[in-house]
């Protein structure tokens, strides 16, 4: 089946076939890309998030941005990124799955059983700074 030829303002709707693209609509939210415990993570201001464990018996932390989103500024390089931060309160720690594993070698009797379970931290942004 050929595609439909849109004219006018369906030309611009990245859905084909939902109509032409409201004017109103509200642009996206300013948000970051912050980088804690090897990960990266998208957030926006008032979000939780659950990461790796980050400081004992801080309140709050100051976490360094690897991108910034605000509408059509994208801040992306180590220069437009000076000086900008995301604020982050530590709500509680919390415990990750648990994760058992057993070790053996067969035919002499050598057997281990072991387990981790992560501890990690729930955290509330509160603040994005540009810079």
């Amino acid at each position: 089946m050929p595609p439909a030829v849109l004219d006018g303002d369906e030309q611009r709707n990245p859905y084909p076939g939902w109509g032409p693209v409201d004017p109103s609509y509200p642009v996206r939210p300013m948000y970051a890309v912050i980088a804690t415990g090897g990960k990266q993570y998208r957030v926006e201001e008032g979000q939780r998030v659950i990461v790796e464990r980050l400081a004992e018996g801080a309140a709050d932390v100051e976490l360094a941005t690897v991108m910034v989103v605000d509408g059509d500024d994208v801040r992306a390089t180590p220069e437009a990124l000076a000086g900008s931060t995301v604020t982050v309160r530590i709500v509680g720690g919390v415990k990750g799955p648990k994760i058992r594993g057993f070790t053996y070698k067969n035919k002499s009797n050598q057997r281990r059983r072991w387990g981790h379970r992560q501890h990690l931290d729930e955290i509330e942004i509160t603040r994005i700074k540009k810079g």
